[in-house]
């Protein structure tokens, strides 16, 4: 009896964290469901189609021998969104957050209605501010688990015409360099991935085409190489970036600015008669 006792509470040690997706039923959601349930991680997927997660966790269940749950929202939806937080706050189990769903528009801004950016800015930030807010707390609180939240690299260049997307990218980025600070030294990792243009279901429901696109990774190449982030701990993860002393000299630029920051008086260049 005191044996296999001692089996059942060293399997419960070594039970990995259930990880949730959001933006589950395709693309780079799929996928991270795909390479968590096959590393052994049971999952929550959280997408508005339910029928498509379901068809998918049934094969993965099949496959993995994971437990997988379902749970249908819409993340623009305040009340859905509610039903996420909250089993983000209350299941002890969900160790790994990857807050990946969202959306793009098409054409420019002044084209673009209001309330379509709102909604836009609705399921890429606010969403995934939400969502990071629920699970924080508790995360911080055991030291340990992960947070990822899928940025792009069009939150570091307006000149690729995306405004309102590309802001709520640079939004995703901010706050996860920030929210690494503040948690990292609590035991939580929190990651960034920055995509390029990666061939998912995206494009088509902004009505471009992807296809017309010069340079466009696979979406299982982006995923894999997020994930050789995410085990070597990157804080960012820029997958198709071939210099990463490219983004050191980028971070080393931003952080020799910050002590010219804290003046008491304005810069001599903007003083009147100079």
């Amino acid at each position: 009896m005191g044996i296999e006792s001692t089996r059942e509470e060293s399997t419960t040690m070594a039970k990995k964290p259930s990880v949730l997706i959001t933006g589950a039923s395709s693309g780079i959601g799929a996928t991270y469901a795909d390479r968590f349930a096959r590393r052994g991680h049971d999952l929550v997927l959280v997408a508005r189609d339910g029928a498509r997660m379901e068809a998918m966790a049934a094969d993965l269940r099949r496959e993995t021998g994971v437990a997988i749950d379902v749970l249908p929202a819409d993340l623009t939806n305040p009340a859905e969104l509610a039903v996420v937080e909250a089993r983000l706050r209350n299941d002890d189990g969900i160790g790994i957050l990857v807050n990946n769903a969202g959306a793009s528009l098409g054409g420019r801004f002044v084209d673009q209605s209001t309330e379509d950016v709102a909604q836009l800015a609705a399921l890429n930030i606010t969403a995934v501010l939400r969502l990071a807010s629920a699970v924080a707390p508790r995360l911080a609180k055991s030291g340990e688990g992960a947070i990822i939240n899928i940025g792009s690299v069009v939150g570091l260049a307006p000149e690729f015409g995306l405004s309102v997307y590309g802001a709520t990218k640079a939004f995703v980025l901010f706050l996860s360099q920030g929210l690494s600070l503040e948690l990292g030294p609590k035991g939580v990792y929190v990651q960034a991935v920055l995509p390029s243009a990666t061939r998912t279901e995206i494009w088509e429901r902004s009505g471009a085409d992807v296809n017309a696109l010069s340079a466009v990774m696979e979406v299982g190449e982006l995923v894999d190489a997020a994930l050789v982030g995410f085990d070597r701990r990157e804080p960012v993860t820029v997958p198709p970036l071939p210099d990463a002393a490219h983004w050191d000299a980028y971070q080393a630029a931003r952080q020799a600015m910050l002590p010219g920051f804290a003046q008491a008086h304005a810069a001599e260049r903007y003083r009147a008669g100079v």
